[in-house]
């Protein structure tokens, strides 16, 4: 269910500022949902045509929203803005570091809403039927809880007897379920935790490669630089050596001086240039480490898709083993009910016997 889910639903933008939501009393005041500035995202069910926004602090979803056509971004100051979700009855505003981070949130908010509009237009009969089975699942999960917690109640002639069984097998099986359910919700949170961390680390990745591939054809370019720097060095060189080497017979002192301070300028250059590079080869082994960090992030990630997969096949051999239970308890319920019905024959026969016996008593 949420491996799957997983795979369908891709980030598409991903931004990061510090969330707000309205205060549900006074609906005026502000209260911040994250100590620090964390990671929005906009993603993308390919598979519903739905559209979310989801942030994600530590192990907690602290936004996670679905976009629908009749959803707005306002921006209310020049670095912050809010929206309104009627599903979840609240008020979402986002602080952002720049007035730029702003304008591509609110830009990309309008391109997703007119998406979401164009998707329920043409899926409208679906988004409808999987709404009405998101809803109905709840209740239906209560009315068999309620349907297992509630004992049978039998009425033998005219009196109410209650009967009660032994019920353990049911509790076990309904408490094991909700265990497991915990879990999946814990690592669904996980994993879109884990999703988001990769969607940053590839958005990171993908600048630190355009640096790095611009800073490979900058050093190409430098390092020519640099031989025909050293071979002017190399030619004043021997022009200074070879002036030194005449005496007075070459040109005046002053020229000297002039090459002199020619070439500290060009070795002075030569060394910033290598500094460049240096600077260079370590922004190369930064790309290295992030490269790391995304393929844990990447196993960590099927990890998790692996425990969900797991946990959903626990959950699907419980609910097979509390159906068995039901089957079998509705079968031996049926059979009480008929040994019921063979008692009320007997005990009927033998009320007939003790009235034939009273009258052959009084005869």
């Amino acid at each position: 269910m949420y491996p799957h889910h997983r795979e369908r639903e891709q980030p598409i933008f991903s931004s990061r500022a510090h969330v707000f939501q309205i205060d549900p009393g006074t609906k005026r005041n502000w209260i911040p949902a994250s100590k620090h500035a964390v990671t929005v995202s906009f993603f993308y069910d390919a598979n519903r045509n739905v559209y979310r926004i989801i942030s994600v602090g530590g192990t907690k979803a602290i936004i996670n929203c679905t976009v629908t056509p009749s959803m707005s971004f306002t921006k209310t100051s020049q670095k912050f803005g809010q929206w309104a979700d009627s599903r979840a009855n609240t008020v979402y505003g986002l602080g952002f570091a720049t007035e730029q981070q702003l304008h591509q949130f609110s830009d990309k908010f309008k391109e997703v809403k007119d998406a979401a509009r164009l998707a329920r237009e043409k899926s409208q009969d679906k988004e409808l039927a999987n709404t009405a089975l998101t809803i109905a699942a709840p209740q239906f999960s209560q009315d068999l809880s309620d349907e297992l917690q509630s004992p049978p109640v039998m009425c033998v002639n005219g009196p109410e007897e209650k009967l009660f069984r032994s019920q353990s097998a049911d509790i076990t099986l309904s408490a094991e379920k909700e265990r497991i359910k915990k879990m999946l919700s814990e690592g669904s949170i996980c994993e879109m935790n884990l999703e988001s961390e990769l969607f940053t680390l590839q958005d990171s990745n993908s600048k630190l490669v355009a640096a790095l591939h611009e800073a490979n054809a900058n050093v190409e370019q430098w390092k020519k630089q640099l031989a025909a720097y050293q071979g002017e060095t190399d030619r004043l060189r021997d022009q200074v050596v070879e002036l030194e080497a005449h005496g007075g017979h070459g040109p005046s002192d002053l020229l000297k001086d002039e090459l002199t301070k020619s070439l500290e300028e060009l070795e002075a250059l030569l060394k910033a240039k290598d500094e460049e590079i240096h600077i260079l080869q370590s922004k190369k082994v930064e790309y290295h480490e992030v490269e790391h960090h995304r393929d844990e992030a990447i196993h960590r990630l099927r990890e998790t898709e692996m425990r969900n997969a797991e946990l959903e096949r626990r959950i699907q051999n419980s609910e097979q083993n509390l159906n068995n239970s039901l089957e079998e308890r509705d079968r031996m319920d049926s059979g009480i009910q008929r040994a019921i019905e063979i008692l009320d024959i007997k005990i009927f026969d033998l009320n007939d016997l003790r009235q034939s016996l009273v009258k052959l008593i009084d005869k």
